[in-house]
């Protein structure tokens, strides 16, 4: 069984075999769609609270850990969000799905480190959140470099790629990210700052692309300057995306997923000319 997903990319329903998923939900209407598509998507049988007491229960009955949650944000008995306080709080990654929002709301959301969030305004919701938990279940695949003589910006980069379930490495400069990737062939996906003080990121791309090309390695650069020129000469440089900080979260995601994508369609192409 495979799941042909929204961004176009291929999912073998095995990838899922050992995944254990709570559904924190009290919508009859929600928990029937959501259940029934990860059934004929996934073969997962997901486990459905609907309330928090059964939240709690959930986890204490069990000595499997769960993979992943999906919660509302209010459940009765934990009508003010206590139950993803409750998820957050026991490291469990979550996926809100909910109804209600505001840029308010967001923020706080996005501040508890949760995986995502969907909201549940169209009728594409259901196969949006298939998707989410599909690419958390599956982001391990994914080896991510990330380059910046910042240590906080590495931190931040890092953290924000592991939430996502991403494998991640880091470097403080280009002559050590050129090193990491030498070591390390399965890197898909390289993030880099472009001002750093002895190869700069335009250089470090240049270097790389001299013998690692686009089907094998995606390049975003990032730079918190103003000067909009930037992107043109990166992009010129050989890389295949370029973000001005500050950004958001969800923007970052995005952009990480789309050169991912990509790179696995190109990857999948070759395999079927070198088959035919």
């Amino acid at each position: 069984m495979s799941f042909l997903g929204i961004s176009g990319m291929q999912y073998s329903a095995s990838m899922f075999a050992d995944a254990r998923i709570v559904l924190a939900e009290d919508s009859n209407v929600f928990t029937s769609m959501v259940s029934k598509r990860l059934k004929e998507l996934f073969n997962i049988d997901v486990e459905i609270c609907r309330n928090f007491e059964e939240l709690q229960l959930c986890y204490d009955k069990s000595s499997h850990p769960i993979t992943l949650a999906v919660s509302n944000i209010n459940l009765p008995g934990a009508e003010n969000g206590e139950a993803l306080e409750y998820l957050v709080d026991l490291s469990i990654p979550t996926i809100v799905f909910t109804g209600t929002f505001q840029e308010g709301m967001r923020d706080k959301l996005m501040a508890k480190d949760i995986v995502d969030y969907i909201l549940k305004d169209n009728v594409f919701a259901v196969d949006m959140l298939a998707e989410a938990i599909c690419r958390f279940l599956t982001n391990h695949r994914h080896h991510v470099l990330i380059v910046d003589d910042s240590p906080t910006a590495r931190a931040l980069l890092s953290s924000r790629l592991k939430r996502y379930n991403f494998r991640v490495s880091t470097a403080e400069n280009g002559a050590k990210a050129l090193e990491t990737l030498k070591a390390n062939r399965d890197i898909g996906l390289m993030v880099t700052d472009y001002n750093m003080p002895d190869i700069d990121g335009f250089e470090l791309t240049r270097r790389i692309r001299a013998s690692i090309g686009s089907h094998e390695l995606r390049i975003i650069g990032v730079s918190s300057s103003s000067n909009r020129l930037l992107s043109a000469r990166f992009l010129k440089a050989g890389g295949n995306d370029f973000m001005l900080r500050p950004f958001i979260d969800e923007e970052f995601y995005c952009r990480v997923n789309q050169n991912l994508d990509t790179l696995l369609q190109i990857q999948q192409m070759h395999k079927q000319r070198a088959v035919a």
